[in-house]
């Protein structure tokens, strides 16, 4: 079986490296693929040899949660969890706030140790109500030898906060006796924690305009539905729920409405025509003109009655329609991971544990250099360095712009299965295009007996925009080889029409299949575009493979990509969406690891090698942290507004 569960809890690249791991070391489980951006992971498992309660168990033990209930409202705990946090964000800048101004002394407490005290009290109010979850979660990824994000805030604010008290109790018997200035770093304890979270809560925010386009396909299903029932009494009209409809019921629709499931029409009529109705089906086919509904005609949920009005029976409801295959397909591909974020995943998992030793190295030198005078200054470096490091950044580099971009390819009616083929689709050199169905229409009411008789444009005609589309296709470096069973006068006439220089005619469903090998041997990646059962193998090896919506299912079952509607222009965007991606996912990697390369050993003190006397703060180190990571999201945003 097959499933994508939400995850609950996770915060950084390790953390959802660490469910990734621990799920996919469970006995019957065939392979887990867990994203971050999605909070998603998406299993296949045997149902004989693992439940969903037992991952959720393992899960649990690490400190994550699965959502496998029914019941559970995933967006309401989401909602619930946002909330949450923003009123944790709020105590926590007013407990910092007076921490500051204690410490700072604009509140006057009449002595030193009553303003220490009262800072200590005020800190630890905002370790409890705001913090205690970073302790939780580090404690119980130490039980299992992990680490994440939390292990390193829950270090770094425990550290400095127990150093204070120390400070406020015995600092003038330990330093002050010796010489040594000292001072206590409440404020800093408290501004890790409140920046840590409100970058969260940032995130969260950011995180909603990546996932906006799920909603917008979402939102295509309305909430109710009119049910045509009948007594003896007669007809009566009911609207309910669209949950509460069953297969088999009669349900009518009004002009401006969209209809709710899939169905077959019983009954329709408009001013235009007394038995047939017209539907705006763009969404799903992609098609402009809409499309005439008459009795017999299959319609689709999310799509739009424009003119008219009819009745239908449901065929397919809940999760059996069109439009929510579409959205979990979009799903999926948005919790799937690039092969590039394979090898950021890894990073992730010694990332925390590495960090930590290049905090201990901090603390261990600078007490070795300067000795017992700077000891206090060693211990603030080493939970600077704890501070300011970032796995976040990393692991929301790659998933968040993925999602954005297959999100947005969505909206332009090309489904995309997973996210390696979005990677992938940028990189391709050749394209193998079948002919009858992909780059032609055969002509309706011909007398195929005579076929041959009629000429080449009556047999059938060329897709709008396919010469467009090749042009641009060519303009992009690929090749463009069309592959078709027809006789070589209509394969060539065919070829010349769309602009194609390369074609083969009388072709075998192997001979498609060599073909795209063929190209692979000479070391180029392959798209091969198709819509019939003797295009799946051709499919099945390229290394892009792309599907007319209106193709068989087989030949969508087996391709990576599929184009709703008959616009072959979608394929040249298709391209155009990659490369602004994967380009996308360099840059925020960039960014996110020249942030840790160079914020770390600054945290360090590396430059007071060099006379410099500059090091980030523990207080800095943290805002600068919160900031990596919206950065990282926001910058993945602007794939929304960019033209393909």
């Amino acid at each position: 079986m097959k499933k994508t569960i939400p995850v609950l809890g996770m915060a950084c690249s390790a953390c959802s490296a660490n469910v990734d791991r621990k799920l996919n070391s469970l006995p019957g489980i065939e392979s887990a693929s867990v994203s971050l951006a999605t909070r998603t992971a998406n299993v296949t498992y045997d149902p004989d040899k693992i439940s969903l309660e037992a991952m959720k168990s393992e899960v649990n033990d690490i400190g994550y949660d699965l959502v496998i209930e029914s019941d559970r409202d995933v967006e309401a705990i989401e909602r619930t969890g946002y909330n949450r946090l923003r009123n944790k964000v709020a105590a926590s800048w007013f407990f910092a706030l007076a921490v500051m101004c204690i410490s700072m002394r604009f509140i006057p407490m009449g002595s030193d140790q009553a303003a220490n005290v009262v800072a200590m009290v005020l800190s630890l109010c905002n370790l409890a109500v705001c913090g205690w979850q970073f302790y939780v979660t580090a404690f119980k990824q130490v039980r299992h030898g992990a680490a994440n994000m939390d292990t390193l805030v829950a270090l770094s604010t425990g550290i400095s906060f127990l150093f204070s008290v120390f400070n406020t109790f015995w600092g003038d018997a330990m330093w002050g006796s010796r010489g040594i200035e000292w001072h206590t770093y409440y404020d800093a304890s408290v501004m890790i924690i409140t920046f840590v979270l409100t970058g969260r809560l940032l995130e969260e925010k950011a995180k909603k305009g990546t996932a906006s386009s799920i909603r917008a396909l979402m939102g295509l299903a309305p909430k109710t539905a009119r049910i045509v029932q009948r007594s003896p009494e007669g007809e009566k009209i009911e609207e309910v729920p669209i949950s509460t409809i069953k297969v088999g019921d009669v349900i009518e629709v009004h002009p401006g409405e969209k209809i709710p499931v899939d169905g077959k029409v019983t009954q329709a009529e408009s001013f235009m025509l007394a038995d047939g109705a017209y539907v705006d089906e763009s969404m799903i086919t992609g098609e402009p003109t809409a499309a005439l509904k008459q009795e017999g005609s299959q319609v689709l949920a999310g799509t739009i009655l424009q003119q008219g009005k009819f009745r239908f029976r449901a065929q397919q409801i809940g999760e059996d329609t069109a439009l929510a295959h579409i959205i979990k397909m979009v799903q999926e591909a948005q919790g799937s991971k690039a092969p590039v974020q394979r090898a950021v995943d890894k990073v992730a998992l010694v990332f925390v544990p590495v960090v930590a030793a290049i905090s201990l190295l901090t603390f261990v030198l600078w007490w070795a250099i300067g000795g017992t005078q700077e000891l206090p200054h060693a211990i603030l470096s080493a939970v600077a360095v704890l501070v300011i490091a970032c796995p976040c950044a990393m692991g929301l580099a790659t998933p968040t712009a993925l999602m954005v971009a297959i999100g947005k390819a969505a909206q332009h009616n090309i489904l995309i299965k997973d996210a390696a083929a979005l990677e992938n689709i940028s990189k391709v050199k050749a394209m193998v295009i079948d002919k009858t169905g992909t780059l032609t229409i055969p002509n309706q009411n011909i007398d195929f007996t005579k076929a041959d008789d009629l000429p080449l444009e009556q047999r059938e005609t060329l897709k709008p925009h396919a010469r467009e589309a090749m042009q641009q296709l060519r303009g992009m470096g690929i090749d463009i080889y069309m592959m078709s069973g027809d006789k070589d006068e209509a394969a060539r006439y065919w070829a010349q029409q769309a602009g194609i220089d390369h074609y083969k005619s009388k072709v075998l469903p192997q001979d498609k299949e060599n073909l795209v090998r063929e190209l692979q041997a000479q070391g180029k990646r392959v798209a091969m575009v198709g819509d019939g059962i003797n295009d799946t193998q051709a499919l099945a090896l390229a290394d892009v493979s792309i599907a007319m919506g209106k193709g068989t299912d087989v030949a969508m079952d087996v391709a990576q990509v599929t184009l709703m509607g008959d616009d072959l222009r979608h394929i040249p965007e298709a391209v155009r969406l990659s490369s602004k991606t994967v380009k996308m996912v360099w840059e925020n990697l960039f960014w996110a690891f020249i942030y840790n390369i160079v914020c770390i050993p600054l945290a360090a003190g590396v430059l007071h090698i060099f006379g410099i006397d500059f090091q980030i703060t523990p207080t800095w180190a943290s805002a600068l942290m919160a900031f990596s990571s919206v950065s990282v999201i926001l910058n993945s945003l602007r794939l929304n507004f960019m033209k393909y």
